[in-house]
């Protein structure tokens, strides 16, 4: 697993060629990539609200109590596991329409994947800072752009021009999916189960 992660950064081009040559199931690549790298940005966020806070205006840190922090974050974490196989449901779906015909277990890895930097950007959280949190999280998102983009012609042995379409097509409903997560969480706030700060 390590080593993908590193040639994702590294050499995306040649990494996504060798991925593609792996036959992972769908349990593999949760038990060796999904539940390890989303558990960085879940554990970070419970340390970073809990003990080091962040401050309005110049005052003393605000922070979360632990039960309240610890709810969320279970909460967080398994919304990205089911989102990374909902992408990928979404990919095995869409692919039909470019006539490449990958697993479904196939299309759930390269949404783990397509994912990393979503996951290691999650260190941020450490350190809740509005500046920090804006350009670490456009830095992850925008590789995380920059990977879907040139893994799917290579993954789904496609031509790049439909590479592209498809890629927009994933990244769209990518952003619908952001969306409504976004609107579930509020609704859920709205009903009280937000979160709980310690004063």
């Amino acid at each position: 697993m390590i080593h993908h992660v590193v040639g994702l950064f590294t050499h995306p081009d040649q990494e996504w060629q060798e991925i593609r040559g792996e036959e992972e199931s769908i349990s593999h690549i949760y038990l060796t990539h999904v539940l390890l790298l989303a558990a960085i940005p879940a554990i970070c966020a419970y340390i970073g609200t809990t003990r080091v806070g962040w401050s309005i205006g110049g005052g003393a840190p605000v922070t979360l109590i632990e039960s309240s922090a610890l709810s969320m974050v279970i909460m967080s974490y398994l919304t990205m596991l089911a989102g990374v196989a909902v992408m990928g449901g979404f990919i095995h779906w869409l692919a039909r329409t470019y006539d490449a015909s990958p697993s479904l277990a196939r299309c759930i890895v390269f949404a783990a994947y397509t994912a990393t930097p979503l996951f290691i950007g999650g260190l941020a959280a450490l350190y809740p800072n509005l500046w920090l949190a804006m350009i670490v999280g456009t830095a992850s998102i925008c590789y995380t752009i920059y990977l879907l983009y040139v893994g799917i012609p290579t993954f789904m042995n496609i031509p790049k021009e439909e590479g592209f379409l498809f890629s927009s097509s994933v990244l769209a409903v990518g952003l619908v999916t952001l969306v409504a997560i976004i609107a579930l969480t509020v609704v859920i706030w709205s009903i009280g189960a937000g979160p709980v700060y310690r004063y």
